[in-house]
């Protein structure tokens, strides 16, 4: 018999969540994590009476009824609806593209006109099936909303020309003939009053967890503690990258504190052209409405800058490169872990996936009934 029943590398969403289920089915778990603090990437941490999104934005949306019911368990979330701002170059315009970006653009008034706009720069371009990004979002929405908005972020967000990214990293993109600036198409959205941290402190309450430990570097002594490994890492990484690396995007992040109470007045500002080093500024207290815990003004305020970067080992990865030389490198991979019988792989990182948070937890769920019944 071995101390625990599942050692859980990742101390992120995935793995509070499949902790979380198999101690409640009587399993005996442990957690480790390498960082030195739980809650993954969507660690948040307290400064001047602000929750810092440590690692970049994080905003809770999802239309699964179960996942919402399984997180507001755990946390309040409050009403915070993303609507963020693009700066190309001084001028702002409306996120997600909808007729207020698109009266700003063109000065177009109704829904009408502004489809009008879109279908005259589409056949202009002469494109009937997109087989790049760049063909895609024309498509969308036009040449000069491209240019102006998609072209010169995106190619800082990937460090690829839009020609030699794939179409469907952009169809998910929100494009409304309404004056709805609300980001997401999601019936429940929010972010949880006391931060991400607090929400998966309460997921692991009761539950052992070890922190600034490398599951890799001691790989036989943490598989020697658990009948089962449910590994969160990267999947290459696990296998000694004996196939090749994996390509991630990275970014980093400039934090500080300003004594203000107002920088941007909005908590994301996407800078779109292409001159701009860093890809967006994010302004953390207007996750809270500016407001700390008892719903006083905040006499300071923090930014972060976002530079995104190409991944180089060291670094954390964040976007899996889903293209396709990454996407049949991953299957090779995917074999060797199919092999594995004592391992579970889930993740962003375990499954070189590019998941949104509900997403992680949905899978985390559905495999934690698959596995403990």
């Amino acid at each position: 018999m071995k101390a625990y029943d599942y050692v859980i590398v990742g101390a992120g969403l995935y793995g509070a969540v499949f902790a979380r289920e198999a101690v409640k089915k009587g399993k005996k778990v442990l957690v480790i994590d390498k960082r030195p603090n739980i809650a993954g990437n969507v660690y948040t941490e307290q400064i001047e009476g602000i929750h810092v999104h440590k690692y970049g934005a994080h905003i809770f949306h999802t239309n699964n009824k179960k996942v919402w019911d399984y997180v507001t368990s755990f946390a309040e979330f409050n009403r915070f609806t993303n609507s963020p701002v693009a700066n190309y170059k001084g001028e702002l315009y409306s996120l997600p593209f909808n007729m207020y970006t698109f009266n700003k653009m063109w000065g177009v008034v109704t829904p009408e006109e502004a489809a009008a706009k879109i279908e005259e720069q589409r056949q202009a371009a002469g494109i009937t099936e997109p087989k790049n990004l760049e063909e895609q979002a024309i498509s969308l929405v036009g040449t000069d909303i491209y240019e102006k908005l998609i072209k010169g972020y995106t190619q800082k967000q990937w460090g690829r020309p839009c020609t030699e990214l794939p179409s469907f990293i952009i169809r998910r993109l929100p494009v409304r003939l309404t004056f709805d600036n609300n980001y997401f198409n999601a019936l429940y959205q929010g972010i949880p009053v006391g931060g991400y941290t607090k929400m998966v402190a309460n997921m692991l309450d009761g539950i052992e967890v070890e922190l600034g430990v490398d599951y890799l570097e001691k790989k036989e002594y943490y598989d020697s503690l658990g009948e089962k490994i449910v590994y969160t890492g990267p999947i290459d990484a696990y296998f000694a990258y004996t196939l090749g690396t994996l390509e991630y995007r990275s970014v980093r992040f400039e934090t500080e504190v300003l004594d203000k109470p107002n920088f941007q007045g909005n908590a994301a500002v996407n800078y779109t052209d292409a001159e701009t080093p860093w890809t967006r500024i994010i302004e953390h207290k207007w996750f809270e409405f500016g407001k700390d815990e008892n719903g006083q003004d905040l006499p300071k305020t923090v930014i972060s800058r976002e530079y995104s970067s190409e991944w180089k080992p060291g670094d954390e990865p964040y976007y899996p490169v889903n293209d396709e030389k990454n996407g049949k490198l991953y299957e090779e991979y995917k074999k060797l872990a199919e092999k594995e019988t004592d391992v579970i792989f889930g993740g962003r990182l375990g499954e070189y996936k590019y998941y949104d948070m509900d997403a992680v937890i949905a899978a985390a769920l559905d495999m934690s009934e698959r596995e403990l019944g």
